[in-house]
C-alpha cells in the first residue's frame, strides 16, 4: 500500500503535469479552456477568455503573456462574433484535414480555418504560437498552410505583412472591437482605399472616416519611442506589382508595441511603458476631431505642426466664418484666360478625389495640370525606390476643390495649388515685362555697340599696322616722294571679303608670280586681285615698282593698279577688271583666235603701240617694260588693249640713254613657244635659200645676156 506521506507530491505533480504550457498544438491534443499557449520566449500566449464579468463569453485569443489582468492585452481573436458558454465547454483542435476547428460540446462549430487539404496531405499538421504572436499552422515538412498574421482582427504586430491588395484586389482589413470589452466586429475598418488603391483609410461603416496619406514611393519611414531615443519603430509600405503591404518593425531590445483601430475608430501606435504599466500613444490619428475626413471643410487643411491641431487655410484662401471648420473660399476668384501661378506648399498630406496621370515626368504633370484650365492642383512623386510597377511616376492632379489636406511635420510633399494673380497685379506684370523688355533691348544694343566697336578698333589697328607696313616698304622709294600713298592702301580683310576667302571659284589664272582673282569692292566695282606668290620671284623690288608706275603713270593702253595690300608675307596688287582676260588667251586657243579678225588685231596692235609710245617718250618717267608679251597684254569687254605687270620695268632719267641691269629679265620661252620659234626659224631658212637661189639664177642670165 502506498505510502501516504508522498500523496501530497503526487497530487502536485498531476496538477502541474495538467497545468503545463506548451507553444504547440497537435492532432489529437485539443486545448481546452483553462489552458494555453505560450511561445518559447514567454511573450504571447494562446486560450481561452472572457473579456469582463459582464460578457461571460468565451473566445480564443493571443495576447501579451506577462501583461496580466488588468491591462491584459488581446491582439488577435479567432471565434470574435460566435463565442462559446460556459454551460457548453469549447475545444480548439486540428481536424483530420489540418484545419484548426473551435466547437462546442454540442458539436457547433463556432469558427474553424478552410485550408481545402485533404487528409493524407494534412496528415500531423501542428500549430505553434511564434514570439511574434502569429500562430501558425504548417505541415511537417515545413508548409505553411495558415497563419493568423494573415487573418488579423483589430491590431498590427512588429513583423506582420498586412495585405492591402493582391493582383489589384482589397484584401487585408482591420476591424475594430464593437466596444471596449466586446471583441465582435465594430463599425470601424481600416483598408486600402479600392478607388485610388494608392491610399489606406479608415471607414464608419461605408462612409469614409479617416484617411492617411497618398503612397509617395517613401518606402521606409519611422521615430524613436517617446522618452525612449534609443529604441525605433519603422514603416514599410512596399508594392512588388502583385501585393501592396504594410509592415511595422522595431528596433533590437524596444518595449512591445502595436498598432490598433480601437472602437472609437481612431487609429494608434502604442507602445508599453513598463515603469507604469500602461500603454502610451506615440501617434494616433485623428486627434481631437482633428483629422476626421473633411473637419477643416473645402480649400482648409488640419495643421498638425503645432502643440495642438488647427484648421488653417491653404495660400491664397479665407475663411468662409469663424467657423474654422466650415471651409475656405479663394481671395481672388480663378477664371480661365486669366493671369494665374501656382505655390508649391511643403510637407502636405495632398487632398482626396484625385486623377492620377500614368507616365507623366515633373515637368509634363505641371505641364499637364498648368493648360487644364480647370486643374486646380497637382502633386508629384518617384514610386522607383519602393515599387516594381511598369509606371514607376506618380502624377495626381485636382479638377475641382480640395478637402481633407493636412500638414506634417514629417513625410509631407509638395503641393502645388493654382492662384489667380491679385488685382492690379496683372497691370504690375505687364509693366514689370515692358520694363524688362525694354532694359533687356538696351543692355543688348550696347552690348552689340560695344563689340561692334571693339571689333572696328581691332580692325582699325590691323589696318593701321598694315598701312605702315606698306607705307614703310615704299618710303624708300624716290620717286614716290611727295605722293598720297595711303590712297593705294586697301585692308587685306576687305580683300578677303572680295574674293569670298580667295575662292577657286573667283580665280581668274594663275602663272609663275602667283593667282589672280576676280573681287568685288564696296560699290559693287569689280577687281581682279594679283596674289604674289612666294617662289615667283616678284619681291619687294617688284611690288615697289608696280606701286610707283601705278603713281606716275596714267594712260588709256596701261592697266590701272587701283590699291595694293601688304599683310604679313602677302603681296596683293589691286587692279581693274578686264572681262576679255589676255591676249594669249586668244592666240592660242584653237577656237578664240577666229575672234581676232584682221581689224580686231590692228587695233590691238595700234593700242600696245600707243602704250609703249607713252611709256618710252610721253611720260613723266621713262620706263622700259621688259616683259613684254602677250600674257601681259589685258584685253578690255571692248578689246581694247592694255599694258599691264611692271615688276620688270626699268625707270631711266631724263637724259639717260642706256643703262645696266645686273640680273636676266624677260620671259623664258615655254615649249609651245619654243615650237612656234622652231617653226619660224625653218621657215627664214628655207626663205633665205630661195632668195639666194633667186639671186644666183639673176646673175647668171644677166652674165648670158652680155
Amino acid at each position: 500500500m502506498m505510502d501516504m506521506s508522498y500523496f501530497p507530491i503526487f497530487i502536485l505533480l498531476f496538477l502541474f503535469s495538467f497545468c503545463k504550457s506548451d507553444d504547440s498544438l497537435t492532432q489529437g491534443k485539443p486545448l481546452y479552456p483553462g489552458n494555453m499557449l505560450v511561445s518559447k520566449g514567454g511573450i504571447f500566449a494562446l486560450g481561452f477568455f472572457s473579456p469582463t464579468n459582464s460578457n461571460r463569453g468565451l473566445y480564443v485569443g493571443i495576447w501579451f503573456y506577462n501583461i496580466r489582468e488588468p491591462n491584459r492585452t488581446i491582439v488577435w481573436v479567432a471565434n470574435r462574433d460566435n463565442s462559446a458558454t460556459s454551460t457548453s465547454p469549447a475545444t480548439l483542435t486540428i481536424s483530420n484535414k489540418s484545419d484548426l476547428v473551435l466547437s462546442d460540446s454540442r458539436g457547433r462549430t463556432l469558427w474553424m480555418t478552410k485550408n481545402n487539404i485533404t487528409a493524407e496531405e494534412g496528415a500531423n499538421a501542428s500549430a505553434i504560437l511564434l514570439d511574434t504572436g502569429n500562430l501558425v499552422l504548417s505541415l511537417p515538412n515545413g508548409t505553411i498552410i495558415w497563419q493568423s498574421f494573415d487573418h488579423p482582427t483589430d491590431t498590427i504586430m512588429p513583423g506582420m505583412k498586412f495585405l492591402l491588395s493582391y493582383k489589384d484586389h482589397v484584401v487585408g482589413r482591420l476591424i475594430a472591437w464593437k466596444g471596449p470589452y466586446d471583441p465582435s466586429v465594430g463599425e470601424f475598418s481600416f483598408s486600402l482605399d479600392p478607388s485610388s488603391k494608392m491610399q489606406i483609410v479608415t471607414w464608419h461603416g461605408t462612409k469614409l472616416y479617416c484617411r492617411m496619406k497618398v503612397w509617395n514611393g517613401a518606402s521606409v519611414s519611422g521615430g524613436t519611442y517617446p522618452g525612449n531615443t534609443s529604441s525605433v519603430v519603422y514603416q514599410t509600405i512596399v508594392n512588388t506589382g502583385d501585393k501592396f503591404y504594410l509592415m511595422y518593425t522595431v528596433s533590437d531590445g524596444s518595449p512591445y508595441a502595436r498598432i490598433m483601430l480601437d472602437y472609437t475608430g481612431t487609429m494608434r501606435l502604442l507602445t508599453w511603458n513598463s515603469h507604469t504599466s500602461s500603454w502610451v500613444a506615440t501617434s494616433e490619428r485623428p486627434t481631437g476631431g482633428y483629422g476626421v475626413y473633411g473637419s477643416c471643410g473645402t480649400f482648409g487643411y488640419s495643421d498638425f505642426t503645432g502643440a495642438v491641431p488647427t484648421c488653417q487655410c491653404l495660400d491664397g484662401f479665407k475663411s468662409n466664418s469663424l467657423n474654422s471648420s466650415s471651409g475656405c473660399q479663394r481671395v481672388e476668384v480663378l477664371k480661365c484666360g486669366k493671369q494665374n501661378h501656382f505655390v508649391a506648399l511643403p510637407r502636405m498630406k495632398v487632398p482626396d478625389k484625385f486623377l492620377r496621370i500614368q507616365n507623366r515626368s515633373f515637368d509634363q504633370c505641371a505641364a499637364e495640370c498648368s493648360r487644364n484650365c480647370s486643374c486646380t492642383a497637382y502633386a508629384y512623386a518617384n514610386l522607383s525606390s519602393s515599387s516594381t510597377m511598369a509606371d514607376q511616376t506618380r502624377c495626381l492632379i485636382w479638377t475641382g476643390e480640395l478637402v481633407d489636406t493636412w500638414k506634417v511635420n514629417n513625410y509631407g510633399e509638395n503641393l502645388y495649388i493654382r492662384l489667380a494673380n491679385p488685382s492690379g497685379a496683372h497691370d504690375k506684370s505687364n509693366l514689370l515685362k515692358i520694363v524688362l523688355s525694354v532694359l533687356t533691348c538696351l543692355l543688348l544694343l550696347m552690348c552689340i555697340a560695344l563689340a561692334w566697336r571693339c571689333k572696328y578698333r581691332v580692325k582699325r589697328r590691323k589696318k593701321e599696322i598694315q598701312k605702315k607696313l606698306m607705307l614703310g616698304c615704299l618710303s624708300s622709294s624716290s620717286e614716290l616722294v611727295g605722293e598720297n600713298l595711303e590712297a593705294l592702301f586697301v585692308s587685306f580683310e576687305d580683300i578677303v571679303v572680295a574674293t569670298d576667302n580667295f575662292s577657286d571659284s573667283n580665280m581668274l589664272g594663275r602663272g609663275g608670280f602667283g593667282k589672280v582673282y576676280k573681287g568685288v569692292l564696296e560699290g559693287n566695282k569689280e577687281v581682279a586681285i594679283k596674289r604674289l606668290s612666294y617662289g615667283s620671284g616678284q619681291g619687294i623690288e617688284e611690288f615697289r615698282n608696280e606701286v610707283t608706275l601705278i603713281a606716275k603713270l596714267q594712260h588709256r593702253n596701261l592697266v590701272r593698279l587701283f590699291s595694293c595690300c601688304i599683310h604679313e608675307d602677302e603681296k596683293l596688287l589691286v587692279y581693274e577688271y578686264m572681262a576679255n582676260k589676255s591676249l594669249d588667251s586668244f592666240l592660242f586657243d584653237d577656237t578664240r583666235k577666229y575672234v581676232l579678225d584682221w581689224l580686231t588685231r590692228f587695233k590691238i596692235i595700234k593700242g600696245v603701240a600707243r602704250g609703249l609710245l607713252y611709256l618710252h617718250q610721253d611720260s613723266r618717267l621713262t620706263i622700259i617694260h621688259r616683259d613684254l608679251k602677250a600674257s601681259n597684254i589685258l584685253l578690255d569687254k571692248d578689246m581694247n588693249p592694255k599694258i599691264s605687270d611692271f615688276g620688270m620695268a626699268r625707270i631711266f632719267g631724263g637724259n639717260q640713254q642706256q643703262g645696266d641691269t645686273i640680273r636676266v629679265v624677260g620671259t623664258l620661252l615655254g615649249l609651245h613657244q619654243l615650237k612656234r620659234w622652231k617653226r619660224l626659224m625653218l621657215l627664214m631658212i628655207r626663205l633665205g635659200i630661195s632668195i639666194c637661189l633667186l639671186l644666183f639664177r639673176t646673175a647668171v642670165t644677166c652674165l648670158r645676156n652680155m
